[in-house]
């Protein structure tokens, strides 16, 4: 996999999906800054079109369906923002959408993926989705994997090329990493773009597939996602997403819940942007990796994604 895929891939997603996705913007916090003691950026993805970087992949996959690939429908399997970018995408090109999504998926999730026109269906666990996902992938329809597919990576790997457009100086991205997909598209993109810019991934403790699975030098299955941080919750990272890892990550960073969520009301009160915690956790990972920071450093953070319901706001922010 790291071999065949390619710039070439991500800039041939680029010219096929920039009618379809938002350019976010690439902001210098002055306040977090100065905390760090370094220059720090802010990739907006939570001003993406549903909240999150994920339409990337979808339209970059969906887009590529031939006649056949379109006729029964697209399925995927998401209890997050996956979810939201397959059922839009499928909505703008006059698909039919399918959504397996696990039974405790929040309800702003499924009613965003719902009022986006797909059809959802709940299945008891994660993996139980996966494996239904593939069962309706032989009997015809076209599945949109929300990152074991290098179609999707090219697409994600799309906010790569943008950040060295808009900061040739850049010299450190950390990406936050679910199933490895995003971090394995902008890893590759930025890499070959810029081959001394260093890429550190961020998970959370009780959704670290990726660490655990570098550890170990294997993919790992997680027995149960226990972090809060839900749109981390692959249960496993895949042979492509991890091999890339391997090639272009300096570490991966695990950071407590607690972490994240002191990082999203960071974030909130003094940059005015509403994070979910998968995406703030990469402040919490700015904070864990300072030291390999300094003055001379332009250290960009990837918002992935801003689709947190209020109510679990307030209850993350509420304190003891």
């Amino acid at each position: 996999m790291p071999e065949s895929f390619t710039l070439a891939d991500i800039e041939a997603a680029r010219r096929r999906i920039v009618p379809y996705v938002r350019r976010t913007a690439l902001e210098r916090s002055e306040t977090l800054s100065r905390r760090a003691g370094t220059n720090i950026y802010l990739k907006m993805e939570v001003f993406q079109k549903t909240g999150s970087f994920k339409v990337r992949g979808a339209f970059n996959k969906m887009l590529e369906l031939g006649d056949a690939g379109r006729a029964r429908g697209v399925v995927a399997m998401s209890g997050g923002n996956h979810a939201q970018a397959v059922a839009f995408a499928a909505r703008t090109l006059g698909m039919r959408a399918l959504i397996l999504m696990p039974q405790a998926t929040p309800t702003n999730y499924v009613a965003a993926t719902q009022e986006y026109g797909a059809e959802v269906s709940f299945v008891p666990t994660p993996a139980e989705g996966f494996r239904l996902m593939e069962e309706f992938g032989e009997r015809g329809w076209a599945v949109v994997h929300p990152f074991d597919d290098p179609l999707v990576m090219a697409g994600q790997g799309t906010a790569g090329i943008e950040i060295v457009d808009d900061l040739p100086e850049v010299t450190d991205v950390i990406v936050s990493i679910g199933g490895g997909g995003l971090v394995g598209g902008v890893a590759t993109a930025v890499k070959a773009l810029r081959p001394s810019v260093r890429i550190w991934g961020v998970e959370t403790h009780g959704a670290d597939c990726m660490a655990q699975a570098l550890a170990a030098g294997a993919v790992v299955t997680l027995p149960a996602i226990t972090s809060i941080a839900r749109t981390l919750g692959a249960p496993a990272a895949s042979a492509a997403t991890l091999a890339l890892a391997r090639q272009h990550l300096e570490s991966v960073t695990v950071v407590t819940d607690a972490d994240a969520l002191a990082a999203l009301r960071l974030l909130l009160e003094r940059t005015k942007v509403l994070t979910e915690p998968a995406a703030s956790c990469t402040l919490a990972a700015a904070d864990r990796l300072g030291d390999q920071f300094g003055r001379e450093h332009h250290v960009v953070l990837f918002l992935c994604g801003g689709n947190l319901a209020l109510d679990d706001l307030c209850r993350f922010t509420a304190g003891p």
